[in-house]
């Protein structure tokens, strides 16, 4: 599978590594985690979204990162976003972009069922992921406590709420 090899390769990275939960080492666990996504659009609960561009001179498109709706459930006012972004597509604003819009589908699809708010947590040492936040409208709430193993150190809770 060309999706699962493209992720195995990005996965490599230490610095992506550090910072989310999901480890991919090889083909199997690629695979593993391709099918965790779409078994979460299946239910109805989880929507994840593989960032691709098309670099220039080039007819293929290449992964550059992910974002992610989670914990979704009608007549719940919250749910969760994720993202993670490829060494090689850092610094560029793909993460903000990656992000608003699934903030906008987010909230496009989901307000009729009640969502009002859409909550990003990110580890408190990681700048990158507060500037994204920041950028794209995610206004700090709080410091919550460290819960290991997912989130190791203490963490930042941003929430943007319908009206933003």
């Amino acid at each position: 599978m060309e999706d699962v090899a493209a992720l195995v390769e990005v996965s490599r990275d230490p610095a992506l590594r550090q910072w989310t939960s999901s480890v991919v080492d090889n083909d199997a666990d690629g695979a593993r985690w391709v099918q965790a996504q779409q078994q979460g659009w299946a239910a109805g609960d989880r929507f994840g979204f593989a960032v691709l561009e098309t670099p220039p001179g080039s007819v293929r498109e290449q992964l550059v990162g992910n974002v992610v709706l989670k914990e979704v459930t009608s007549g719940k006012p919250a749910a969760e976003v994720g993202y993670w972004t490829a060494a090689h597509a850092r610094g560029r604003g793909v993460a903000s972009r990656a992000l608003e819009a699934l903030t906008n589908w987010a909230f496009d699809t989901f307000e009729p069922d009640g969502l009002e708010r859409l909550e990003l947590l990110h580890q408190v040492d990681n700048l990158a992921s507060c500037r994204v936040a920041q950028k794209s409208r995610y206004d700090f709430d709080t410091i919550l406590p460290a819960a290991p193993p997912s989130f190791p150190r203490d963490g930042h809770l941003h929430i943007r709420r319908t009206s933003a």
